[in-house]
């Protein structure tokens, strides 16, 4: 039984994540394109990515630092992983993570994500061949988790980090926060166990301040009298940029396992999604886990993310992996995911962890 004080706690997490969510809900027009760091949207983990991100309530690994944190309590070994995404223009995004669980004091967890967009020319009106400088651009988010069961049925957790974005030499900050819970029940359990029936899970990530973009780039010669003779010409003025939002998204997933056996397991997950710069969207996704009599674990994964997005160029996706149980407790995971993002043609995406 649930501790009553525990229980409060569990029921008041609940209504500030639900509360909020009402709060903020959607009203047209989309606001597209007006959030800063949108590296944060496009999803990190094989796993998650493979399922259309239909993940929020399963997720129970390290790749739950991003998608809900609260899925970190559900780590029984010490787990660390890399993943990476190759996009188009040799664009590309990396993640890492490691956490640890320590009893019944929870799991804490660490990751860093990096969105590199290469190095280009420096153009301008009068040199649009270049001028022969190249300049660079990048993003990235540092973030410490923690997680704890609060019972066996009921976990929660919370993220906190640091955003950066530089283009050459202007660059902006911003701090943030994720929040999730993760509620197992006997719904649906064809076991009867609460680990074989329906998952809840809900998170809000990117909670934070805004970003302002600063630096040398911005300084510029201002005349502020072109018309008079004689006054301070060409005067070291500085444009002020306004402040961009983090994009905030709220997930309420559900999932159910039809099939739950010793080596056979099939899951079918629903995560109904609102960001505050799109419209509302449903994902779904399946996975198939097959255990081997050698303890090797294969994965079979696949899903559609953004159905009912108005104008969405996101599609199909699918993927798999492999656990290889190794000898006292040691495991290699390796996954894949490849998804279809219209315009943006196809993205593959690639992980390697280690369990320990």
């Amino acid at each position: 039984m649930i501790k009553k004080k525990n229980r409060n706690i569990v029921i008041l997490i609940i209504i500030i994540l639900t509360g909020t969510f009402s709060l903020v809900l959607a009203q047209e027009p989309y606001r597209q394109g007006t959030t800063a760091a949108n590296f944060l949207e496009i999803g990190y983990g094989s796993a998650g990515t493979a399922m259309g991100d239909a993940y929020v309530s399963i997720a129970n690994d390290i790749s739950s630092a991003y998608w809900n944190p609260a899925g970190l309590a559900y780590m029984d070994k010490r787990e660390a992983f890399f993943n990476y995404q190759p996009w188009l223009l040799d664009i590309n995004a990396i993640c890492l993570a490691a956490g640890m669980p320590l009893g019944n004091i929870g799991t804490f967890a660490i990751n860093f994500i990096q969105m590199d967009y290469g190095t280009n020319e420096v153009t301008t009106m009068d040199m649009q061949d270049g001028t022969g400088e190249l300049f660079n651009a990048s993003d990235y988010a540092i973030g410490l988790s923690y997680a704890r069961k609060l019972a066996q049925w009921f976990s929660f957790g919370v993220t906190g980090k640091y955003v950066a974005s530089q283009i050459w030499q202007t660059s902006a900050s911003a701090f943030a926060m994720d929040l999730g819970v993760i509620i197992q029940t006997n719904f649906f359990s064809p076991t009867g166990n609460r680990e074989d029936g329906m998952n809840i899970g809900m998170s809000m990530s990117n909670f934070g301040t805004k970003m302002q973009y600063s630096g040398k780039n911005l300084l510029n010669p201002i005349d502020i009298l072109p018309d008079e003779a004689g006054n301070y010409q060409d005067v070291p003025g500085m444009f002020k940029t306004e402040g961009w939002e983090l994009p905030l998204i709220f997930r309420v997933g559900v999932s159910v396992h039809p099939i739950a056996t010793d080596n056979h397991r099939l899951t079918v997950a629903l995560d109904a999604v609102h960001p505050n710069n799109n419209s509302e969207s449903i994902n779904l996704g399946g996975e198939y886990k097959l255990t081997t009599p050698i303890g090797w674990t294969f994965f079979m994964r696949g899903g559609y993310k953004a159905l009912f997005m108005v104008d969405s160029e996101y599609g199909m996706s699918f993927g798999g992996g492999l656990i290889m149980h190794m000898m006292q407790g040691k495991g290699l995971k390796i996954e894949y995911s490849y998804r279809e993002i219209g315009l943006l043609g196809t993205v593959h995406a690639y992980n390697i962890g280690l369990l320990f």
